[in-house]
């Protein structure tokens, strides 16, 4: 066995660099954390090549004296935890940091320089760290606050540059990491500069509404328009933030923010929430846009599950998860029949990507706001230009009797669907509102319907249960059946009596279900019995059940409601506006698309070139 001995502190030094400065953007996140905890109002990043030769952090706040300078750079030094304590509050954390490793840790694998000001000294104080060397505190020019300024990163640890990314990628880190942060303080001003060019620049956001406007500022404008506000509270928890419409939805999940007691995190109990909220919205590959604050007590809260605090442990996941659902489920039903914005933009798009020739990628689709700038207004009439079907359709309408009539009838501003004047296809809705028109597609609005009905008559006289004739014996893995078996009494509320059958037998475990929800009827059992064990392990809480009944609620929903090819007439068209009017989440369908197309005078003006 080899002798045991002490490392040369500088290797101890360049090992917790590798534990907290893993890329430029965790060298970042560092330091922008403590400029924040420095009380800051003003943040500005410099980077060159991505963070690799220069990471310069400047900030306004507080400021360190001489002493404290020197102070800052030794290893486990900090401001952050009281005199005297003996980790009692180590797990009561309120700043962003605590340990007072990162400057040290930078400043053991690159060239660091500080300088810094309080307002109470006539002048600055600066000191250098180069590869774990450190210089004399000597005075220097400064304003007050804090500047660190990063030089060749990792030239003390050369193997660490080889896994570094591009240059783009390197910075595109860095610019997620800031705007995480940005989110969670709107009231402090940041901005990045990369190479010389400026990146962004996000002013401090005041105000009641300064967390929409700096979201608008990160996500873009079109969610500030189309999301929602949530509020929660309960037994010392605040739940507060905005929330996308399901018709404003993505592919992906890069668009959700969550921020606990200041700190963006990464949380698997809090995506699993999300989707669990957005389920009867929206199908499983698409994704909500949103950003939710939690600030609950310090010590209800564990920071300190990684290295990089990015993730969190909440002492009552579950109150976390269910206000969460619940919160946002509210919010989407203050909405009403809303749909987004975009839809009406994607509409609009559709029909000049037509009158430009051919079907547009998604190159196409992301140029389509600078391809409608520059559209050019057709010569003389023509209905060419008119998306695939909808002049013929429209011909054929105003020819007949009716038309004369119904068009005569003015459509009210108080209801926002308006009136019934048409259907396409038999298949779309025509209603013409008091400034534009509206087109719904029946089957998706009439399922919505039938479903939300289904859930408040689940929710108001409890669920019918029927008695198999012949109980359904379903085999599972073990660990599955006896997650269903810990929560029979649960199950039960929901309909499913299920019990034990029999001993465990090579890893394989049965059980029995004697009664089911009515609406099951014919129903794959064993299936669905897989299904809601596979939920329960990966969401791990008790409204994943009623999820599950929801979902199956809105499969039959859809079989149960008008379908596309039927014929309404203009009584049950007007009857199924006004219920989409009245009904929560009317203005999507189970799996996320728009009910309806909404479009306004004015846009139908610059279509045609009258604007």
């Amino acid at each position: 066995m080899a002798d045991i001995r002490r490392l040369p502190e500088a290797t101890i030094n360049r090992i917790a660099a590798g534990e907290v400065v893993e890329r430029p953007a965790s060298a970042v996140k560092e330091l922008v954390e403590n400029a924040i905890d420095g009380g800051a109002t003003q943040i500005d990043v410099s980077l060159g090549s991505g963070g690799k030769s220069l990471i310069l952090v400047e900030d306004n706040g507080h400021g360190m004296s001489a002493d404290a300078l020197a102070l800052a750079i030794e290893r486990h030094a900090t401001s952050k935890l009281p005199e005297g304590d003996r980790g009692n509050r180590m797990f009561q954390i309120t700043s962003l940091g605590f340990r007072g490793e990162a400057l040290p840790s930078i400043g053991a694998v690159a060239h660091l320089k500080l300088t810094s000001r309080m307002a109470s000294d006539d002048s600055a104080h600066s000191l250098s760290v180069n590869g774990g060397k450190v210089s004399a505190v000597t005075p220097a020019a400064g304003p007050v606050g804090t500047r660190v300024e990063v030089r060749d990163l990792f030239f003390a640890t050369p193997a660490r540059l080889k896994f570094l990314k591009s240059e783009r990628a390197e910075t595109s880190a860095v610019s997620d990491i800031l705007k995480r942060l940005a989110i969670a303080h709107p009231a402090i001003g940041f901005s990045l500069t990369s190479d010389g060019r400026k990146t962004f620049v996000y002013p401090p956001e005041g105000g009641e509404d300064g967390q929409l406007k700096r979201l608008g500022a990160i996500l873009g404008r079109d969610f500030a328009e189309n999301a929602v506000p949530v509020m929660a509270a309960r037994d010392g928890v605040r739940l507060f933030g905005f929330a996308g419409l399901p018709t404003f939805n993505h592919a992906t999940a890069q668009k959700q923010y969550l921020v606990v007691n200041g700190r963006p995190v990464r949380d698997k109990l809090l995506n699993g929430a999300v989707r669990g909220a957005y389920q009867d919205f929206l199908a499983g590959n698409r994704h909500p846009a949103l950003a939710l604050f939690i600030e609950l007590p310090s010590e209800a809260l564990d920071v300190n599950v990684h290295p990089a605090k990015t993730e969190v442990r909440f002492k009552d996941a579950g109150l976390i998860r269910s206000m969460i659902v619940g919160g946002l489920r509210a919010a989407l039903a203050e909405a009403g029949h809303r749909a987004s914005t975009t839809v009406a933009g994607q509409t609009m798009a559709a029909f000049r990507s037509g009158h430009m020739g051919g079907h547009m990628g998604d190159a196409g689709r992301q140029g389509d706001f600078a391809a409608a700038q520059n559209f050019q207004a057709p010569q003389g009439p023509s209905t060419e230009n008119m998306g695939e079907g909808m002049a013929e359709a429209a011909a054929y309408w105003l020819s007949t009797p009716q038309a004369a009539g119904a068009m005569a009838e003015p459509a009210p501003a108080h209801l926002p669907l308006g009136l019934a004047r048409a259907q396409l296809h038999e298949t779309y809705v025509l209603a013409q509102t008091h400034d534009g028109f509206v087109i719904v597609d029946q089957h998706a609005a009439h399922e919505r319907l039938v479903y939300e009905r289904m859930k408040a008559q689940i929710a108001e006289a409890g669920i019918k249960r029927q008695i198999l004739l012949v109980p359904e014996v379903s085999e599972l893995e073990e660990e599955a059946a006896l997650l269903l078996l810990s929560r029979a009494d649960e199950l039960a509320e929901l309909g499913f009596v299920i019990e034990d059958f029999g001993p465990a037998q090579a890893g394989r475990k049965a059980v029995m279900l004697r009664e089911v929800p009515a609406m099951l009827y014919g129903a794959d059992l064993k299936l669905m019995l897989a299904d809601m064990a596979e939920e329960m392990r990966e969401l791990g809480a008790g409204l994943a059940l009623k999820e599950k009944l929801e979902d199956i609620a809105g499969t039959l929903a859809c079989h149960t409601s008008v379908r596309a090819g039927r014929r309404l007439n203009t009584d049950e068209m007007n009857a199924l506006l006004r219920d989409m009017e009245a009904t929560p989440n009317s203005g999507q369908c189970n799996h996320g698309r728009p009910t309806y197309v909404e479009l306004k005078l004015a846009d139908i003006e610059r279509l045609f070139g009258r604007r």
